[in-house]
């Protein structure tokens, strides 16, 4: 496209009114065209280009791609204003004036829904110097056509080829000869995930044999180093201006924006760098985030509100403290440290230390704790509850198997207990076992009879095996003693002290044997030699008397601290009775394991079987009982 400098040209000249307008600047005519000024583009040139249209004249072989572009600022090339003093732009080859009869060529358009029709058929100018006669056959001109509809009100999306097109192909048809440009939407800002880490995986798990564990996700929880860029914000971008027919603009709603700062939630951060706004990890530990809020926190335990059931988390084996909102469906596992959960729980929870908190109803499932309390603050009903080393604390239970070190209920039903101390303060229809029992009210439940056990350490076994041991370690005293007599008898020889004494300064180094005397300290030797033999046996008689001595003594001071641990009182304590109750001695193996931690089968089945065993304390249905071991 050819341009010329904005420079004073004696071949320029300007259109005709646009000086009383003051618009001269903007449109000028020169010998090889029409050229426009691209500084004043907008308002200015718009005024100046309509005011060449409405004074009955049209722009000859029109750049209309450039006029739109200068007029709106819409289409092909940079949207960046032009500087001052840039070269001005060819936008026609001339101004013609637009005869009235041409004029009269061009019909009406019909504008619907954002879009203009107009019916192209073959036309007739008639004779200005026969009026009478019949009209010629004419043309159309696309340029006159472009100021025709201008003044029609459409200045804005003409189709110029499609127009070229039917008016060169001269038939009868109606096309769309314009379009309205429907505003671009812009981008709201969004955030962007930049780490890999942060990512869910609920794919099964595969197991060291190499099989799925279709129970069980891969990556349920993700785990988070500290210092790593876990979000982006992603800008907004600004959508772009649309046009109706008319020319009139048509803005684009204004992109969301949005606030990375109210997400950084504890264990977290927002960092400005020159690659963009960050959240970034502050501390290591799991990936939480709180659907209500909107917080995105890294934290050393993990907070979950979705549940733990095959469709949202599968089982779970977890190496930190866990918190659940949601339900724990049947069967599902969760495996873990500390654990709180703040719904029902009808699955397995598995603690490996810490407290096991139930804030509401364990209901058929488990709760089991290595080391570690277990607490559950609603209904435990026909559950397993057992802490290895620790108290179990419950509001209410119902055919529940519960075992610990202390035990503390406030109402149970058919309940089987075992542990070192009991408290309980209604009971009823339990088998209940333990070394000191406190229980406020006891009775039946229906066909349950109310059993209570006094657990009691048999230590004959203990005592036999002392006994035995006690004599074993005198027999290897003595025989210890015997050797070392034997060997001081054989020590005591002339010969062998003197040769003893010898070898000892010779291996010394104190003295040194001239020839003659090496032979005559090599006859010595030879006679000592079975004596030396029999001395050497008898050090090792004594000396393997001596470890089996001291083994013997360590095994004694074992078996006299396990009788001293569980030769501790008994107690039984049933402060009001409602029913029928009975209260026996049950008695255990002191060999140093837990009286409790076995298996919820084999409580069952002692407790339960082992009614009609064990010296009777108490059998009646009033009164009270309070019991004390001797």
């Amino acid at each position: 496209m050819p341009t010329e400098s904005t420079v004073a040209d004696p071949l320029s000249a300007p259109i005709g009114g646009l000086d009383a307008l003051g618009l001269a600047h903007c449109i000028v005519q020169r010998r090889d065209g029409v050229y426009a000024d691209p500084t004043p583009f907008g308002k200015t040139f718009l005024a100046a280009f309509a005011h060449v249209l409405h004074g009955n004249f049209y722009f000859a072989d029109i750049d209309y791609p450039l006029v739109t572009k200068a007029l709106y600022d819409c289409g092909p090339g940079s949207s960046a204003p032009p500087s001052r003093g840039a070269p001005m732009l060819r936008i026609a080859s001339r101004v013609a004036p637009f005869d009235p009869a041409r004029r009269a060529l061009y019909k009406a358009v019909r504008i619907s829904e954002g879009r203009a029709e107009y019916y192209f058929e073959p036309v007739f100018q008639a004779d200005p110097g026969d009026p009478g006669a019949a009209g010629q056959l004419a043309m159309l001109d696309v340029d006159e056509f472009i100021a025709d509809v201008w003044q029609k009100g459409i200045r804005f999306g003409i189709d110029v080829d499609a127009v070229r097109a039917a008016i060169a192909q001269g038939k009868a048809g109606r096309i769309i000869i314009a379009r309205r440009q429907d505003a671009v939407a812009g981008v709201d800002a969004r955030f962007v995930e930049v780490s890999d880490g942060i990512h869910r995986s609920d794919a099964p798990r595969q197991m060291a044999n190499g099989k799925l564990d279709l129970m069980a996700f891969q990556n349920r929880f993700p785990q988070i180093l500290a210092n790593v860029k876990l979000l982006r914000k992603e800008p907004r971008s600004l959508g772009a201006a649309g046009f109706e027919l008319s020319g009139m603009p048509i803005e684009p709603a204004v992109p969301i924006d949005v606030d990375m700062t109210p997400m950084a939630g504890p264990g977290t951060a927002i960092e400005h760098t020159a690659g963009g706004e960050f959240l970034v990890s502050r501390q290591g530990g799991f990936l939480n985030v709180d659907v209500h809020s909107g917080k995105i926190s890294v934290d050393a335990k993990i907070v979950s509100r979705d549940g733990v059931s095959s469709r949202t988390t599968g089982n779970l084996q977890l190496t930190g403290d866990y918190e659940e909102f949601g339900e724990v469906q049947e069967k599902r596992v969760i495996e873990g440290e500390g654990i709180t959960i703040h719904a029902d729980v009808f699955g397995h929870v598995v603690s490996r230390g810490g407290t096991v908190l139930l804030n509401r109803n364990l209901v058929g499932g488990a709760a089991h704790n290595a080391r570690g309390d277990i607490r559950i603050n609603g209904i435990a009903s026909s559950a397993i509850i057992q802490a290895a080393c620790g108290n179990v604390v419950l509001t209410r239970a119902e055919n529940c198997i519960i075992s610990g070190t202390r035990v503390t209920v406030e109402h149970a039903v058919n309940c089987d207990i075992m542990a070192d101390e009991v408290n309980v303060k209604q009971a009823e229809g339990c088998a209940i076992a333990g070394r000191c029992v406190t229980i406020e009210l006891a009775g039946p439940r229906k066909q349950n009879d109310m059993v209570v056990y006094a657990l009691r350490p048999d230590s004959a076994r203990i005592e036999e095996v002392l006994a035995l041991m006690t004599a074993r370690v005198g027999e290897l005293k003595a025989l210890a003693a015997q050797r070392k007599a034997g060997m001081e008898q054989l020590t005591s020889e002339p010969e062998v002290r003197r040769y003893v004494s010898l070898a000892s300064k010779v291996r010394k180094k104190e003295l040194i044997l001239a020839p003659e005397q090496l032979s005559q300290f090599q006859t010595l030797a030879l006679a000592v030699g079975p004596a030396l033999k029999a001395i050497a046996k008898a050090s090792a008689g004594v000396k393997a008397a001596e470890i089996e001595q001291h083994a013997g003594q360590q095994l004694i001071a074992q078996l006299e601290r396990q009788r001293l641990d569980t030769d501790g009182v008994s107690r039984v304590v049933v402060r009001m009775l409602n029913g029928d109750t009975v209260v026996r001695t049950m008695t255990f193996n002191p060999d140093g394991s837990s009286t409790y931690d076995i298996p919820a089968k084999d409580i069952r089945t002692r407790l339960r079987a082992g009614a009609a065993g064990g010296e009777l304390i108490f059998s009646g249905s009033v009164g009270a009982v309070d019991w004390v071991s001797e």
